[in-house]
Order: structure tokens, then sequence, then C-alpha cells
């Protein structure tokens, strides 16, 4: 019998700097809504799901600074869309910055959470590849601070059972690299949740600027084909701020085909029934790893040959 998993991705329009917690918990809650509405099983929410996209700021403040992230989870704030999904019966991906205290000194991080059917956390991801810089460029109309704001991800990338399959996790530009899904491929991965909060012109070169939705999409069609998953990208998007972010959200099979993806830059949930065995064929046949993937051969350095003399 396939493994039918009904899923979605909720993408989410702009959250102001104004909105509270209880605000953006009430819009994720009418979405998971709809989604079990559809029969789904999962919903996965975007990246910082819980307040505006904080790093385009400086902020000198350290208590300003902290108020965006979030000390436990679920927490007060957070409860009632844990509660609701434990009502409904509907797990759920969710993103949001996270600050720890070991030893006195404060860690942040970029994360993202896996919740059951129960309501229980079942996994935990931060976020590897953190792109923008540390310090403030002058000439940019917003910053792209995240390395200032975050440091790098301690957890790895791991691939959690629940919901029927083997559940992996990773947030925005961990979608970029290839390192991402492979290291998900080898722990058999069968579905990726993923969420994003891209703007646009944050490159700088237009050209390249130009590009942003087909590369969102190119990357992660890529690695869900190279490691025959799934993967669920889900984005904050639309005008936030004065910063216009890219939506595109979508859900694609393990043959790399997008099989829904949003319309809109607003709140808006999208569906697919997603057969986890439908990765096997590619596992077994172009990406069979213990057949064909030959790592030890990966590192070698080999000398270019002389080059052939004309005639």
């Amino acid at each position: 019998m396939p493994r039918k998993l009904i899923a979605a991705a909720a993408q989410m329009g702009p959250i102001s700097k104004t909105e509270t917690r209880a605000d953006a918990v009430a819009r994720l809650i009418e979405m998971m809504r709809e989604a079990k509405g559809r029969g789904c099983e999962l919903v996965v929410f975007t990246e910082l799901a819980l307040t505006t996209f904080f790093p385009r700021w400086m902020i000198e403040d350290e208590a300003e600074l902290d108020s965006y992230y979030e000390r436990e989870m679920p927490n007060s704030a957070t409860m009632p869309l844990f509660d609701e999904a434990k009502k409904l019966g509907i797990g759920f991906y969710l993103g949001y910055a996270e600050l720890v205290v070991l030893n006195g000194v404060k860690r942040r991080f970029n994360t993202s959470i896996l919740v059951n059917q129960s309501g229980e956390i079942i996994g935990k991801y931060r976020k590897v590849h953190l792109p923008g810089h540390a310090e403030p460029q002058p000439e940019r109309a917003f910053q792209h601070l995240e390395k200032r704001y975050f440091e790098p991800g301690d957890l790895g990338f791991g691939v959690y059972k629940g919901f029927g399959g083997n559940m992996g996790m990773a947030i925005c530009n961990d979608r970029r690299w290839p390192e991402t899904y492979r290291v998900m491929g080898l722990q058999d991965v069968e579905m990726v949740m993923l969420g994003y909060n891209t703007p646009f012109g944050h490159v700088g070169e237009q050209a390249m600027d130009s590009l942003t939705l087909f590369h969102n999409h190119l990357s992660m069609q890529a690695g869900a084909y190279q490691n025959a998953t799934w993967v669920v990208g889900t984005a904050k998007c639309g005008n936030e701020e004065g910063s216009a972010m890219g939506g595109q959200s979508v859900i694609i099979a393990p043959s790399g085909e997008i099989v829904a993806m949003a319309v809109t830059v607003e709140d808006e949930v999208i569906t697919a029934s997603c057969d986890l065995d439908m990765g096997e064929t590619y596992k077994q046949t172009v990406f069979d790893f213990g057949g064909h993937r030959r790592p030890e051969h990966y590192g070698l350095i080999v000398e270019r040959p002389e080059a052939i003399p004309p005639s």
C-alpha cells in the first residue's frame, strides 16, 4: 500500500513590526484549520513565522533585539497553536528565532521544530548556512544581518521518524547548498520541510536578482530529485515593512516536479497528497547511493595532463 501523506505549505504574507505574537499565531491557526479541512496531516509554516524579518535592521538596543526571540517552545504565546494542533490531530513545522542561555552566555539561533499530531515536539533544527553580513552596509536600503543576530546551527541535519516516514528540516538559505539535502538523503529522508524569507534585490546585481524566484525553485527541485525526496518550501512573502519578498511556495515531488504552488503573496494554503514511497524507484535506480556513489574518489585531486600540442 502506498504511504500517502497529505501535506500543506502555509505561506504567510507580511508580518509588520506592530503585529504581536498573538496576531501571528492567530493567522497560523486559521491556516492550520484550513489545511485540516482539506484532509492534511502536516502543515509546514515558514521561517521566522512569529515576527517580522528583523535582520533587515541594525538593532543596537539589546532588550529590543531580545524581544524577537523565543526562550522556550512552546510558550504562552505559542501554546494556542500547539493546543489547536492536538485538538485537530495535525502536525506542523514552525520556524522562529531562538535564544538560549548557556553558562551565562546568550546564544541565538534561527530555528525550526517538527511537532506531531499529538502536539509533541519530535524534531529540532538550527539553520546552518547563514546568509548576509555581521556588520551593517550603509549603501543597502535594507540590511541582511543574519550573521550578526544568529550563530550557525549546532544540531546538524537530522532525520526524524514521524507522519509515516523519514522527515527532515532546513531553513531558507540552506536550500541553495547540495550538502543540505545530501546529508539527509544519506539518512533516507523522504520529506524535507523548509521555510524561507527571501527578499528581492538582496544580491545587488540586477541580472542575478531578477532570477530570485527561478533560483529558489531550481535549488529545491534539484535537491528533491537528486535525493529522491519530497520538498515542501514555504515562504513569508509580500511587501513587509517596505522590503519586497518572494513567494511561490511549493510542494515538490521526488521526481523534481512542482506539484503545487502558491499564486499570491498573501496568506495562502497549498496542499498535495504525497506518496512517501515515490522516491524508492529513484533510490533503487538512478540514485542508488550504495551501487553508484563513490565518496572515496570525491576528494582526489588529479593533475591535468599536458596539453596536446597543435598539429
